[in-house]
């Protein structure tokens, strides 16, 4: 039986009480926004130009996943530093670091001679990327108070959509008219205007310089993170022998961290948050249907260049298709949720995300072009719906005192989920083409075996009560709401 002190309404969460800091929010937004639609544009800039890019490093389009995969794994890795170092040195100077790091290994990454450069220099991007988007999530949530959270979540999740989605098409125009390594010196132009903005536009928040860092927890934590990372990647191609041993070392680093982190003041990552119903089934069951569609990011490209032998720009245009559907969702994201609440909404686009997947599963060589346009518009609608209310809902009950952490490992289970989501991806076109280059069958396949995690998460989305996010969503069926 359910507690029944768990189950009953909350009172809404204070306003924060910090101060705002910034005299122009939309210019704070404007600042945050350009960082993270680099930040979301290198996850998926690549994926049209892997043929290329592989012919030119000597290797195989399908493993050129892992140049998608290391850049979001060091993200997902790293991004647990973020907030110890905004609160030792300082919002504005870890921003401004973070984007200097960033801008300098997209300059790197473009000039890479090897697959193990490339890979290596990806590495230096997330590590920027990693300080850049969280404590410029910290940066915005701070700038609005809670009523305005939806609007403030807006600019968040906006380039978040929309930068995965104008990457396979900027990637398909610069590796067809110019080359391959302008994916990645476009971010300079970025880069040095979020610079500018942010010198000029954040105001620092106060830093504790006797901020301590559990710095054994978080190599306990990453070393974890990577050990499963690995074996997401390594499906297909390792030993069953060595893929079980990796799972169980994986296993034990995490019940390693749980342990230490119970007794840690301030541990490297606040798994205490989890204890949090609505950042718990945000962040945890809202990550199934990220993983599930994200992995289209990856395999879509494939699909429509090595399935059915379209050129990088026809096939990155019709990916940058599914960006059409954002600016509608983010009008009706706020209408919606006051509607129906968050518990019905994620329910509801869980199945959408489910059904979407499985049609991809249908495509062919005689499928018109305009029913692939349609089908890719759908699914970016339903993934904004999808990534949206999960993301508002996330940070939605969380006292002020607590963003810093719920920033950090609300951005690291989202990044998480996107390395997992390529990799996984990747794993499973691998297993279903292992001794060739994956033509249309496993390709095809691939969506409807992906199609079942979103299918998971719903039980989970169920268990939200109206009370969840309420100041939030003013749902109407919510007893706060009354």
């Amino acid at each position: 039986m359910p507690d029944p002190a768990a189950c009953a309404p909350r009172p809404p969460p204070p306003e924060h009480a910090e101060p705002a800091g910034p005299r122009h929010p939309l210019l704070i937004a404007a600042v945050v926004a350009t960082a993270f639609l680099m930040e979301q544009l290198d996850s998926t800039i690549i994926t049209t130009a892997l043929p290329a890019m592989a012919r030119a490093l000597h290797t195989s389009a399908v493993d050129m996943n892992l140049a998608v995969s290391a850049y979001v794994l060091t993200l997902a890795v790293f991004i647990p530093l973020s907030g110890w170092f905004a609160d030792r040195f300082g919002t504005r100077r870890v921003f401004l670091g973070a984007l200097l790091l960033f801008t300098a290994g997209s300059m790197a990454c473009g000039a890479a001679q090897s697959f193990g450069m490339l890979v290596a220099t990806r590495v230096v991007q997330g590590l920027g990327g990693a300080m850049m988007t969280p404590v410029g999530r910290l940066i915005l949530l701070r700038s609005f108070p809670r009523s305005q959270l939806v609007r403030a979540m807006t600019y968040i999740t906006l380039p978040a959509i929309i930068g995965p989605l104008l990457g396979p098409l900027v990637g398909g125009y610069l590796s067809t008219y110019l080359s391959w390594r302008w994916i990645f010196f476009v971010n300079v132009p970025f880069g040095l205007f979020g610079m500018a903005l942010a010198a000029r536009q954040v105001s620092p928040l106060a830093a504790e310089p006797d901020a301590a860092f559990d710095l054994v927890g978080f190599a306990t934590f990453a070393a974890a993170v990577a050990a499963v990372q690995w074996l997401v990647e390594s499906l297909g191609l390792a030993s069953p022998a060595l893929l079980l041993g990796t799972g169980s070392l994986g296993c034990l680093l995490l019940l390693a961290f749980v342990r230490r982190s119970r007794g840690s003041r301030r541990p490297a990552v606040d798994l205490g948050l989890l204890r949090e119903r609505a950042f718990a089934i945000a962040t945890l069951a809202g990550g199934l249907c990220r993983m599930a569609m994200n992995a289209p990011l990856y395999l879509l490209p494939l699909l429509l260049q090595i399935g059915l032998g379209m050129s990088p720009v026809r096939a990155g245009s019709l990916v940058f298709l599914s960006a059409l559907g954002s600016p509608v969702i983010r009008l009706g994201i706020g209408p919606a949720l006051k509607r129906w609440g968050f518990r019905a909404l994620l329910a509801g686009s869980a199945c959408a995300c489910a059904a979407i997947l499985a049609s991809f599963s249908a495509i062919a060589p005689a499928t018109p072009h305009w029913a692939i346009a349609a089908l890719i518009v759908v699914y970016g609608a339903v993934r904004s719906t999808q990534y949206m209310s999960s993301n508002t809902l996330a940070y939605a009950d969380v006292a002020s005192d607590r963003l810093s952490r719920a920033t950090s490992l609300g951005g690291l289970l989202q990044q998480l989920t996107v390395s997992l989501g390529v990799g996984g991806g990747a794993a499973i076109l691998r297993l279903l083409a292992p001794h060739a280059n994956p033509g249309l069958g496993p390709l095809r396949l691939s969506f409807l075996v992906l199609a079942a995690l979103p299918l998971l998460a719903i039980p989970f989305f169920l268990r939200l009560h109206p009370s969840d996010g309420a100041t939030v969503s003013g749902h109407m069926g919510a007893p706060a709401a009354r």
